[in-house]
């Protein structure tokens, strides 16, 4: 197949104007296959030749202006258009298309857990193609009209309103002018709970087997989408541009959720069927933030073409943080008071786990610019590459920086004038500083040229001298971006409440980062803590000086402020990157400190951290032992700070908690990590059992399968409780969880099907292909695995030849041996990487990972 180049794309958008699509799918013929007629009509400025994509199982027919067109000439994914004369012109094409397990095109589920299928499209980048004939790029946009052939009793939804004219038979409203890969369709016997809000329909949409979990969220789930639409209003002169606003949660979603103008497709495990926190809550209400402002910036207007992908993502990861911040929470919700806030400060969330993201992506090998050359773009498949932390985490951080520098006013009157200059059309990254500049006085261009067109992490090092009555603060800046920064200044105080020692806030004052290295001086003496980048403004890594490093690391968790301690959490987790910190120091610092955290999302990023990095690759295998045995007895810990919650505090979950309280949710996370720290099998034997943590939680499926596959991996089950517990639960997830226990036992007849399943059958979708792999590698197995890790690249280079990026992404991430932590297995790699025959989105992730394994190993060759 063809990808679509720039160079391409820039021609046939000067040749063309597309009016209107006319589409029709038939869903009815059969379990592999729909029937697909589209209707094209467009003008042509000029004569000339061009192309339409397609991807079809078969091309019955075509016809251009009545006249019939020979099927035989299509060519992998194209159909040449020939001398098309200057004028109008309508483009029929009839074919067959197959249905994807892999959550590319038109998906199809067939539910385990009652027999029901549903289909959904996830059409993003060139995927269009596998469901209608399209000019398939983001700059020719046209009106879609569809309508779609459903068995019956199934609902139809999408881009627009939907009706049922007659039995079956759905017409979808036509669209304002969108783009090909936003299009949307979603079927099947959906469970829905409608309302109205602002004069429009809103509508939540799921599987009927999950309709229990959907209703149990419905207020919180519509509570947020309102607030959030009611904030964008404020924020946005432009009202929202579509005719209503459907959220559905589909089966084996590949990405978190997916933007498409009135029809937002989520996946489904944002429907919590088993216990969550406060923080998993936090974050599917910033994906619902994150995807509304996309109906705004990047289906409103759109990027021109994908090098601007930053232009959508960075954009709606930021305001998707900002406006969870600022919206307050509607009667409807009942977790924390009315009138608050919705939840704690979502930034919090951001700096202990997106940042990481972003600074991780940015130091590899593989970075790019947030908004790169459009050289380096030039095709499709380059572009689906950069859908990473930069895009996302580093971009959204730029843009809080360009806020702190601008102003909130200044900086919403430039994306203002931007909407009004391109709605309904595309724009680029020199379209939007342009708009910017009309708001400011400030030089946003020379902004953007070292914020956006550059690479890498700047380091920011303060040093601090004391001079008698006042004190001196230098901040060296390794890198060349200009940075607006708050620094904290603390002093040790007395909690007069519990007798131990605090640190209290004395001052926070901003400061442009001098080029010259300029002290700023201060009165009084010296601080016992100095932070800069106190509220985490900008993107840079933080060295804090000695003396107030030294009274982080012993007093983190008597910082008043969760950002700040986020904020050090970070400059921890990268100083152990680097090599400047031993793991062991920061394994100690999480079994002083997090006991006493009151912040879910700390408590999480650096458990999380802790575990999947410090004790499964930053250590050597020798001290992982003793790695989860800290683990363990911190989780030991926070369960005992927890002790004595009640029937009710469980009956109301742990999402019901008020923010800071050592609730349920505190709870969950240490079970979670308790059992998948575990080394001796007896206590989470007991639990599983008894069917209850002592003292609560009672177990539920995630649970269940949570600890059955860590009995897995110890050589303490087998497949007959693996089978029991399906029969239990038969559902996707616990499909899910079988085949992840399955792959995780310690036989060699296991690892041979595991490995046969996921590299040579090609029948698994695409979530159990990912549990198998999560199960498939296991630091404990590594002697059984070692003939696996040569075996691997050949066969992932084969697979993701056969079944295209979604797979290749899974194979390059989750199937990789990421414990093989050695120069033989790096060697390995390297070699691969010289294959011509690997696919782009495989030789990325191969190159992420590779780079991943160099730092480990230099992590422990550094003590």
């Amino acid at each position: 197949m063809s990808v679509l180049t720039r160079n391409e794309a820039q021609t046939r958008a000067q040749l063309l104007d597309v009016h209107r699509y006319t589409v029709g799918l038939d869903l009815t013929t059969g379990e592999e296959t729909f029937d697909s007629r589209t209707a094209i009509r467009f003008t042509a400025h000029t004569a000339g030749d061009t192309f339409v994509e397609i991807k079809p199982e078969s091309l019955r027919s075509l016809s251009l202006d009545g006249h019939p067109l020979d099927p035989e000439r299509l060519d992998g994914n194209r159909y040449p258009l020939d001398q098309l004369t200057a004028g109008p012109h309508e483009l029929t094409v009839d074919a067959t298309m197959r249905y994807s397990r892999t959550g590319e095109g038109m998906h199809r589920f067939t539910d385990p857990a009652d027999g029901e299928t549903y289909v959904y499209t996830q059409l993003f980048m060139d995927d269009v193609q596998r469901v209608f004939a399209a000019f398939d790029q983001p700059d020719l946009k046209s009106v879609f009209d569809l309508t779609v052939t459903a068995p019956t009793g199934w609902t139809v939804l999408g881009n627009g309103t939907t009706t049922q004219a007659t039995e079956g038979r759905w017409t979808i409203a036509p669209t304002p002018p969108i783009s090909t890969y936003l299009v949307a369709v979603a079927a099947g016997p959906w469970h829905s709970v409608t309302t109205h809000h602002a004069g429009l329909p809103f509508g939540i949409h799921c599987r009927r087997s999950l309709a229990p979990h959907l209703d149990n969220d419905a207020d919180e789930i519509l509570g947020i989408t309102r607030a959030c639409y009611d904030r964008y209003h404020e924020k946005f002169d432009e009202p929202y541009p579509f005719d209503s606003y459907d959220q559905a949660f589909v089966p084996e979603f590949n990405a978190g959720a997916m933007e498409n103008p009135g029809l937002v497709t989520f996946r489904d495990e944002f429907l919590y069927r088993s216990a969550v926190t406060d923080t998993e809550r936090q974050t599917r209400a910033m994906v619902i933030a994150h995807e509304m402002a996309h109906m705004w910036f990047g289906d409103l207007v759109t990027l021109t073409w994908w090098d601007d992908i930053w232009l959508n993502e960075s954009f709606a990861e930021y305001m998707g943080y900002q406006t969870l911040t600022e919206a307050t929470l509607p009667q409807a919700l009942n977790s924390v008071r009315a009138g608050e806030t919705l939840f704690p400060d979502t930034w919090v969330e951001f700096g202990v786990s997106r940042k990481g993201w972003g600074y991780d992506a940015d130091q590899r090998p593989t970075t790019h610019p947030v908004a790169p050359d459009p050289d380096a773009v030039p095709d499709t498949a380059s572009a689906l590459l950069n859908f990473d932390g930069i895009s996302y985490a580093k971009g959204a951080s730029a843009l809080r920086q360009l806020v702190a520098w601008l102003g909130e006013k200044d900086f919403l009157a430039g994306i203002n004038t931007h909407i009004a200059r391109h709605k309904f059309a595309n724009a680029t990254l020199a379209d939007f500083i342009d708009n910017l500049a009309t708001a400011t006085d400030r030089d946003v261009h020379t902004w953007a040229a070292t914020w956006l067109r550059t690479t890498g992490i700047d380091t920011l090092t303060a040093h601090v001298e004391n001079t008698g009555n006042s004190w001196n603060l230098t901040v060296d800046r390794d890198g060349n971006r200009p940075h607006r920064i708050t620094v904290g200044t603390y002093d040790h105080s007395l909690d007069t409440h519990t007798g131990s020692e605090q640190l209290t806030l004395r001052n926070r004052f901003e400061l442009d980062i001098p080029q010259d290295g300029a002290p700023t001086t201060q009165p009084g003496r010296r601080p016992d803590l100095v932070v800069p980048n106190d509220n985490d403004l900008t993107y840079a890594k933080i060295r804090l000086d000695p003396d107030s490093w030294n009274t982080a690391l012993t007093h983190l968790s008597g910082i008043p402020d969760a950002l700040t301690r986020a904020l050090l959490w970070n400059t921890a987790r990268d100083m152990v990157r680097d090599g400047e910190l031993h793991p062991n120091v920061h394994l100690t610092a999480a079994r002083t400190h997090l006991p006493y955290e009151t912040d879910l999302a700390l408590v999480h990023g650096v458990l999380g951290f802790a575990s999947t990095h410090i004790a499964d690759r930053y250590l050597p295998p020798q001290d992982r032992a003793t790695a989860l045995a800290t683990i363990t007895a911190l989780c030991r810990d926070l369960l005992r700070r927890t002790e004595g919650l009640t029937a009710k505090d469980w009956e109301q979950g742990p999402g019901t908690t008020t923010p800071g309280s050592p609730g349920p949710g505190l709870r969950l996370t240490a079970v979670r990590h308790f059992i998948d720290a575990a080394t001796q099998p007896d206590t989470i034997q007991d639990w599983l059992r008894e069917g209850t943590v002592p003292g609560g939680p009672e177990l539920d499926p995630e649970l269940r399968w949570r600890i059955l596959t860590r009995l897995a991996v110890l050589g303490a089950t087998d497949e007959t409780a693996i089978a029991r517990e399906l029969d239990t639960d038969p559902s996707a997830t616990g499909q899910e969880g079988a085949a992840r226990c399955r792959a995780a036992l310690p036989t060699p007849e296991a690892k041979a099907a595991a490995w046969h399943s996921m590299f040579s059958d090609d029948t698994l979708s695409n979530y159990l292909f990912t549990a198998t792999a999560q199960g498939f590698w296991q630091p404990e197995q590594s002697e059984l695995l070692h003939p696996y890790v040569a075996r691997y690249y050949p066969d992932a280079i084969a697979l993701a030849a056969r079944r295209g990026p979604a797979i290749a992404e899974a194979a390059g991430r989750h199937a990789f041996p990421a414990h093989a932590i050695d120069p033989d297995s790096i060697h390995l790699g390297d070699k691969a990487l010289t294959d011509p025959a690997l696919t782009p989105a495989l030789r990325r992730k191969l190159t992420d990972q590779l780079d991943d394994l160099r730092r480990a190993l230099a992590v422990r060759d550094a003590h």
